[in-house]
């Protein structure tokens, strides 16, 4: 079974996101499907339905979580320096344009684009990986080659 590098703040997210679906959603469901129940026929009862579709995917998602959390494995992103690996903030700025962006390097299933947290295993996040600040990197994109410098490099 592969290890899966993950952050503590991610490790944390998903841990309370298990913790919840079991001590929260999951009986509140029980529930809805007991009282749905006892409207008669299950054949044309729609809540009972929808419970049950709500159920379904309660339980693959908490399937999925511990699979994950038992995976994972933590990574003190504040013990960590140097040059860019997994866990670092970085700031870039893309050479054509003198746009900025700062994204923390994290694994796939943390990752949010819109959060800045970039999957480890994304084009972008490759071809950081073992540069320094000031070093050049181009990047094959969809819309082609784009080309950034590293401005700064943190481990928060």
């Amino acid at each position: 079974m592969e290890k899966m590098p993950m952050t503590e703040a991610g490790f944390n997210k998903l841990d309370a996101e298990l913790r919840n679906l079991k001590m929260v959603e999951r009986p509140a469901v029980i529930t809805a499907i007991a009282e749905a129940r006892e409207h008669g026929d299950l054949s044309e009862n729609a809540e009972y339905h929808a419970a049950r579709e709500k159920q379904s995917f309660i339980e693959g998602r908490i399937n999925e979580l511990e699979s994950v959390i038992g995976r994972a494995e933590v990574i003190k992103v504040a013990n960590l320096s140097g040059s860019i690996k997994f866990g670092a903030t970085v700031t870039i700025v893309d050479e054509d344009t003198d746009e900025e962006k700062t994204y923390q390097i994290v694994g796939e299933h943390e990752a949010d684009i819109e959060a800045g947290k970039l999957n480890m295993k994304s084009p972008i996040a490759r071809a950081l990986i073992g540069k320094e600040e000031g070093d050049s990197v181009e990047v094959n994109t969809p819309g082609g080659v784009r080309s950034y410098e590293v401005l700064t490099i943190k481990y928060v």
